[in-house]
C-alpha cells in the first residue's frame, strides 16, 4: 500500500509541475530546474555515466541524487555524458546543497557514533561534548561541500540536505 501511495504522490507532483523538474529536489551538480525542464529528454545518459552510481531516474525520469548509494566526487561525468544540454559543466562547482543533521543522530541519543565525522573529508562535521555523556554534531556550512559522504555512512539516516543559495550564506567573518 505504501508503494502505491508513493507512486500516487509522485504522479500528482509530476502533473502539478506540468512535466517540469521540481526545483527543490536533490539533482546532480551542474543542473538546475530551468535546464532540466528545457533540455532533459530522460535518456538516462547521466545515470549510466556516474562512476559512483548515485544518480537515479526520479519523477518524470529527471535525474536525482541518491546518497544512500555513495558520495558525489563532483567529477562532471554526468555533465559530459548529457547529449541534451540539461547539464552545464560550468555550474558543477556552484553546488548549493549542504548537509543538515537531524535529531535521529545516534550521538544525540547517547550512542557513540561519529561515522559522519569520519567520512567528512573537508572536516565540516565535528562533535562537541554535551552534558550527560552525549556528543552533539556541529556542522560548519562553509566547509561542507554537500558531497553526501556523511549521509552515505550514517547508520541512522540522520543527514539530510538543504539548498543554500550563495547570497544567503552567513558571512564567516
Amino acid at each position: 500500500m505504501t508503494e502505491g501511495t508513493d507512486i500516487s504522490v509522485s504522479r500528482r507532483a509530476f502533473l502539478k509541475l506540468g512535466g517540469r523538474a521540481a526545483p527543490d529536489v536533490l539533482r546532480p551538480p551542474g543542473t538546475n530546474a530551468a535546464l532540466l525542464t528545457e533540455h532533459c529528454k530522460g535518456c538516462s545518459a547521466c545515470v549510466d555515466a556516474c562512476p559512483e552510481q548515485i544518480i537515479v531516474a526520479g519523477a518524470g525520469n529527471f535525474p536525482v541524487l541518491d546518497f544512500s548509494r555513495g558520495a558525489c566526487t563532483f567529477c562532471g561525468a554526468c555533465a559530459d555524458a548529457c547529449p541534451s544540454g540539461a547539464f552545464s559543466k560550468d555550474i558543477v562547482p556552484q553546488w548549493s546543497w549542504k548537509a543538515a543533521i537531524t535529531s535521529a543522530c545516534l550521538s544525540l541519543q547517547g550512542i557513540s557514533c561519529r561515522a559522519c565525522e569520519d567520512a567528512c573529508e573537508p572536516r565540516a562535521i565535528r562533535f562537541r561534548l554535551a552534558p550527560g555523556g552525549k556528543s552533539e554534531p556541529v556542522l560548519d556550512q562553509h566547509q561542507c561541500t554537500g558531497c553526501g559522504a556523511c549521509a552515505y555512512q550514517c547508520p541512522a539516516a540522520a543527514v539530510t540536505f538543504t539548498r543554500v543559495e550563495p547570497n544567503k550564506e552567513e558571512d564567516p567573518a
